[in-house]
């Protein structure tokens, strides 16, 4: 059955592994949807680390700014993880796109996942307020982006310290 599960937490809270564990319980294949961009030296081993982690039935899309495109390529019944949306923000930010109109386009096909789907995010709105502008507009941008993707999620967790808290 179609399912959109969110899981939102800190910096290395456990997100992405809960989330990996949550696909492996499922039949494979599971497609896994990398928003990261390997930048820098650090992201390439950062990016690495995590695709040795996926062994198996695991396979990689890459999508750092068209994500809505590669759901919708996405076969119907596929079990489907993306990691994540604070990365796509940041690249649709950092490329100057309309977000307004890159987030509705999102959120038109994650309110009718084709099956399981679970969205990874950074939650960055707990902290103090930045002291810039692009990264106070940064905040503001992901949790009206978070606040949208929960009201249409079948399930919210957040994670803290690896365990994972049910709050929808």
């Amino acid at each position: 059955m179609p399912e959109l599960t969110f899981i939102l937490g800190g910096a290395r809270s456990g997100k992405s592994a809960h989330a990996e564990c949550l696909m492996e319980g499922l039949p494979g294949p599971w497609c896994y949807i990398a928003t990261a961009q390997a930048l820098d030296d650090e992201m390439r081993e950062r990016i690495g680390r995590h695709q040795q982690q996926r062994v198996g039935e695991w396979y990689t899309v890459e999508a750092p700014l068209e994500l809505a495109a590669a759901l919708r390529s996405v076969p119907d019944g596929q079990p489907v993880l993306i990691d994540c949306l604070t990365l796509w923000l940041t690249n649709h930010m950092l490329a100057g796109n309309d977000l307004t109109a890159e987030a509705a386009q999102l959120l038109d096909v994650l309110r009718e996942p084709r099956g399981v789907w679970i969205v990874v995010s950074n939650e960055v709105g707990q902290g103090i307020v930045p002291d810039n502008a692009l990264a106070r507009r940064f905040r503001d941008e992901a949790g009206r982006l978070h606040q949208r993707v929960a009201a249409i999620a079948d399930n919210v967790l957040f994670m803290v310290a690896g365990i994972p808290l049910k709050v929808k």
